[in-house]
């Protein structure tokens, strides 16, 4: 749809040169300017402006062409509300999901366009402030998993985003807060180089260690702890089935893929460890997480060792119980034995069925393994709260801390240092912390340790109001912008779209 427009040749038109009013017409010429769509079809206005001599001898400008306001933009091509729009769509959709949508709304632009609308974009007026935001929150985020990681920094109090930069190194951070001075709360998540950042930029600053990483550290330790005592639980659920108990021999441990895994990774993590690599380095080097290279080097080989093996499940080994239950009953036909099987939902082959049942008709197989918890759902179960719990889970903890009284001393100083938390009785933190180094299994003493290095900005935790639960809203709303645009976009484009979208 074209639309043909002319301007009024008696209309005055300043020169934006000098101001002064221009009377004399050079010539005129067509501009075609594509508008927003009308019912569906594309709308292009052929407007004709006049060029206009400014008589003016001073005036750098001699000639200059006459632009209407809301229509007309020097050397645009769109009116201003077809350019908004699409500005919205890039914001929104990024490249080549922005073109599609913009054909939808029957206007034709390509992806890169879109991008070079968007990166054209001026920062917010906060992001160029000169100076930070009273109460700042930081926090990483990954370009690449494991890998590379960024910063974010967001106004706690407007819950906007500041900045992204390019690292979590300390210096990158010390040199931004050294450029933008003024925070006088820092929240953080944990003790590491943006704590030395905080304190070298920002001396004066009350660094506040986040509640949730707090309660993520604590998780971690008590499900360590839930992986020590494993042969405490297998002991324990054989003793209620009347059972003679027999632990595994870790030596004995067939070398299954897994196993051999976790000994290869335990000796090559635990070397680099010895020669004096940090984490973050041999995470690089052997393309692991570094939670997982920790993991490693935190835990004992036997402890490792018997968690894979408990990993050596197969799909039959639920369903063991039910199969002895049937040769002892006189049904052993093994065509019948599968067809009961699948519809009780086995999804194994009928060969995996076969050969466990020779061992049985043999006598040879073992009795069914006893149902024992996971680290991980212990782990649930106790930094749940009580009220929250289900009569399901509660017996299920009750029966955990009969088995192990290292897992009961967890569970203890877990839920102490829980109610602390949520209640803000950061007065109280001292004293659990020495109890905890007196009296509580070696992971927990780890995080009490933890906790005493870091003890000022953890009492500010346990006291203040303030939280980096905005910025972690902000660093999931960046991994959605990231995974949208399939990891591909750089630090320019991401920025851009945590910024202004």
């Amino acid at each position: 749809m074209h639309v043909t427009a002319r301007t009024r040749d008696d209309f005055v038109v300043d020169c934006p040169g000098c101001g002064s009013a221009a009377h004399r017409v050079h010539s005129r010429y067509q501009r075609h300017l594509a508008d927003t769509a009308v019912a569906g079809r594309p709308v292009v206005i052929d407007l004709s402006v006049r060029r206009l001599v400014c008589d003016q001898p001073a005036c750098l400008r001699r000639t200059f062409v006459e632009q209407v306001e809301g229509l007309t933009v020097r050397y645009g091509r769109r009116t201003p509300p077809l350019h908004r729009l699409l500005v919205a769509i890039a914001l929104a959709l990024a490249g080549r999901a922005g073109a599609r949508m913009a054909a939808v709304l029957a206007v034709a632009v390509s992806r890169v366009t879109l991008l070079s609308m968007l990166m054209a974009l001026p920062d917010p007026p906060a992001t160029n402030a000169a100076s930070s935001p009273l109460v700042l929150g930081v926090d990483d985020f990954a370009f690449r998993k494991g890998r590379t990681y960024g910063t974010v920094l967001v106004d706690v109090d407007s819950s906007a985003v500041i900045d992204l930069l390019p690292d979590r190194s300390s210096d990158t951070l010390v040199a931004w807060l050294t450029a933008h001075p003024g925070a006088e709360v820092i929240c953080r998540d944990r003790d590491s180089s943006y704590s030395l950042a905080a304190t070298t930029a920002c001396p004066d600053a009350v660094q506040v260690a986040d509640r949730w990483h707090l309660l993520q550290g604590l998780s971690r330790a008590v499900e360590q702890v839930c992986h020590q005592h494993r042969g405490c639980l297998k002991k324990h659920a054989e003793r209620g089935q009347g059972r003679p108990v027999q632990l595994p021999v870790l030596d004995a441990l067939p070398p299954t893929l897994i196993v051999q895994r976790v000994l290869n990774r335990h000796v090559e993590i635990n070397r680099m460890v010895n020669i004096g690599y940090p984490v973050s380095e041999i995470a690089r080097r052997l393309g692991l997480d570094r939670k997982t290279v920790r993991h490693y080097r935190d835990i004992d080989l036997d402890t490792l060792l018997a968690s894979a093996r408990d990993r050596r499940s197969v799909p039959l080994d639920r369903f063991k119980p039910f199969l002895q239950a049937e040769f002892a009953a006189g049904r052993t036909s093994g065509k019948e034995l599968f067809q009961r099987l699948r519809e009780q939902g086995y999804r194994g082959g009928y060969s995996t069925l076969t050969r466990y049942l020779r061992t049985v008709r043999a006598g040879t197989a073992p009795p069914a393994p006893a149902e024992i918890p996971s680290p991980r759902r212990i782990t649930g179960w106790i930094m749940q709260a009580r009220e929250n719990l289900s009569p399901r889970s509660t017996a299920g903890l009750d029966e955990v801390r009969l088995a192990c009284p290292d897992i009961t001393a967890a569970c203890d100083f877990a839920r102490a240092f829980t109610d602390l938390l949520r209640h803000r009785r950061g007065a109280q933190l001292e004293d659990w912390i020495r109890q905890a180094e007196r009296t509580a299994p070696p992971p927990i003493k780890g995080f009490a340790g933890f906790l005493r290095q870091d003890l000022d900005a953890v009492l500010a935790g346990l006291t203040l109001h303030y939280s980096s639960g905005i910025v972690e809203g902000h660093v999931n709303r960046l991994k959605t912008l990231k995974r949208q645009m399939y990891n591909r976009a750089g630090l320019p484009l991401l920025r851009k779209r945590v910024l202004l979208a």
